[in-house]
């Protein structure tokens, strides 16, 4: 009876856990997609109406847009790490820089190194593949550079 009663115990902490997982990666996905409207919207603009030249609108977009997710991670998927100072957000905007080197290296690969030159080519290796790396590297920098919490040591499971 004891023992039963202690892996029910274990099984519900597995799937509280799992939950948990589960509401942080949503949650941070979430947000994302909310940065990714607001840099996108903000460059078109730019660009657009307000007639930047487009390495100044991506880099003013790239600031809103971190911006924007840090404080949706902060307010919202990480609010019980209680981030202070400007730290977590320099941190925060290194680990978004390094996504979008991810995101260029795999775009340069594709297009210079094995001469795949389409449109098409290009989108897939840089909005595709290189944004989905980025996203994994984004996500773990997040959550074990930025917004740590006692006893994760960075590890994937909480």
């Amino acid at each position: 009876m004891v023992a039963t009663r202690e892996w029910r115990t274990a099984r519900e902490a597995a799937g509280t856990r799992a939950w948990s997982g589960r509401r942080e990666l949503l949650g941070f996905a979430a947000v994302g997609l909310l940065a990714y409207a607001v840099d996108l919207a903000l460059f078109t603009w730019l660009r657009g109406p307000a007639a930047l030249d487009p390495l100044t609108a991506k880099a003013l977009s790239f600031v809103a847009g971190c911006t924007v997710a840090y404080t949706g991670n902060a307010l919202g998927t990480y609010r019980h790490t209680h981030p202070r100072g400007l730290r977590p957000y320099a941190v925060f905007c290194a680990v978004n820089v390094a996504g979008a080197a991810v995101q260029l290296l795999c775009l340069a690969v594709s297009h210079y190194g094995l001469g795949l030159t389409s449109q098409r080519a290009d989108t897939v290796s840089g909005a595709g593949i290189g944004m989905a790396l980025a996203t994994v590297l984004r996500f773990w920098g997040t959550r074990t550079l930025v917004f740590r919490t006692e006893g994760r040591v960075g590890s994937w499971t909480g």
